[in-house]
């Protein structure tokens, strides 16, 4: 998801400049591409500022990823108020993609980017579980309510589908994958229920 809210980095508190210049560069080139110092003169805050607040880039990476994670949580729950049943709200996750995938700037998942760079152990692997946790939960209690036989293999399939749509609107550069994950999630919904 591009940058949720950017804000002027000349406005709010230290930690709020912070986590917005990081959201920018991290978002953009990478979390371990972008160098502290480059986040701090982005934020226009002290060194100390960066170390009193987070204590480390560690820390900072988290909390940007965390706030990704919170924001991307928000988005889709908002999205899936608009839909009357199961069914619908499985696809409307896939009609907000499709809105991800459409606005300046998309880069991709920045939790995929994020891991993509991580090593085992990094801290970017415990932000980056609990989303994908959250993503396999949300469908599989969709499926439970709309109760095909086997939710947890249709949430499965649907995870995939997301992940597929998400790496070919950002490598394919192919604005149209969330539509075309959304049909196949139609036809692998409507096979469930059926069964």
């Amino acid at each position: 998801m591009p940058a949720p809210g950017r804000k002027t980095l000349d406005q709010g508190s230290a930690r709020e400049r912070l986590l917005a210049a990081a959201n920018e560069l991290f978002y953009s080139e990478g979390v371990h591409t972008v160098g502290i110092d480059r986040v701090i003169k982005r934020a226009g805050v002290a060194k100390a500022s960066l170390y009193n607040t987070f204590g480390s880039k560690d820390e900072l990476v988290r909390s940007y990823l965390s706030a990704r994670r919170d924001a991307q949580q928000a988005r889709i729950t908002r999205t899936l108020a608009e839909y009357d049943n199961p069914r619908d709200r499985m696809l409307g996750v896939f009609d907000m993609l499709d809105e991800v995938f459409a606005e300046p700037g998309f880069r991709g998942c920045a939790f995929m980017n994020a891991s993509a760079e991580a090593k085992p152990g990094d801290v970017v692997e415990t932000v980056c579980e609990s989303i994908r946790a959250w993503i396999r939960g949300l469908f599989t209690d969709l499926a439970r309510e709309a109760r095909v036989g086997q939710p947890e293999v249709l949430a499965q399939q649907l995870v995939l589908l997301y992940d597929g749509a998400t790496v070919s609107a950002r490598l394919d550069h192919n604005q149209s994958a969330a539509r075309s994950a959304r049909s196949a999630a139609a036809a692998m919904i409507d096979l469930a229920l059926a069964a």
